[in-house]
């Protein structure tokens, strides 16, 4: 009788979600995450007074662009910024909403970003622990302000939450977090923060038409709320620091 052949030492292990393979990992969470890194890039930016989030949007041809959201106004003070399986991230954004007006209606207070950011971590990291589910295929910044400054927190598919000063996902994160390493600098104001978050996609992704593919929202100014910026006041903030001087940016 002929011998069956080998099967690799992987094959089953990524199955089901609940079943580690003998070296530690979880196939079905690592694979979410390579969903991730086929989405458009998307990065945020902590400056001297609040956070830029940013994302390019797809442009097809008769697609509306704003049927396509990745940039989410979760509160007054708080925005989030998705790459990955955006139907995912709809779904995660309307939970942290309520969670968002729970607070208020409960303490009459605006929540905390940390807080938030947590329910998010717990809301995908659950998505890991049962068979007959699957993990979010998106990973998630989250931006905005509360009493303890400006924070920008991810949340990828596994549930884990870190906080950083500048970081990108998706297919252009590489070289945009590359370029946030070589020239980040803390207490930036907003004007320097727009440019660098805009000269990282640059970096990251090769798009003409900068006003009218990527979208841009401001976490911050003398109120402190969630601002998303038309296409016009991204080509007049580009034409002030000279992003607008060749055609091929404008």
């Amino acid at each position: 009788m002929q011998a069956m052949p080998s099967m690799p030492d992987s094959m089953g292990y990524d199955r089901t979600i609940a079943m580690f393979s003998p070296d530690g990992r979880l196939f079905q969470v690592e694979y979410a995450k390579e969903a991730v890194k086929k989405g458009a890039t998307s990065l945020g930016l902590v400056y001297k007074d609040g956070v830029v989030l940013a994302t390019v949007k797809q442009t097809v041809d008769l697609l509306v662009p704003s049927s396509m959201e990745k940039l989410f106004k979760v509160d007054d003070h708080i925005g989030a910024v998705a790459a990955g399986l955006l139907a995912d991230a709809r779904v995660i954004v309307k939970e942290l909403r309520v969670k968002s007006q729970i607070n208020r209606v409960t303490y009459e207070e605006p929540i905390d970003v940390l807080n938030l950011s947590k329910e998010l971590g717990d809301k995908m990291q659950i998505s890991t622990l049962y068979g007959g589910m699957r993990p979010f295929g998106t990973s998630m910044l989250l931006g905005g302000i509360d009493s303890t400054g400006a924070h920008l927190i991810e949340s990828d598919p596994s549930g884990t939450i870190y906080e950083w000063k500048a970081f990108a996902l998706g297919n252009g994160a590489t070289a945009a977090n590359k370029f946030f390493r070589e020239k980040y600098k803390e207490g930036m104001d907003e004007k320097s923060a727009i440019k660098m978050v805009i000269d990282a996609i640059k970096k990251a992704e090769k798009i003409k038409d900068i006003p009218m593919t990527v979208e841009v929202a401001i976490i911050g100014g003398t109120k402190k709320e969630f601002k998303k910026l038309t296409p016009e006041e991204i080509k007049k903030m580009m034409w002030s620091y000279g992003g607008c001087k060749q055609s091929y940016y404008c």
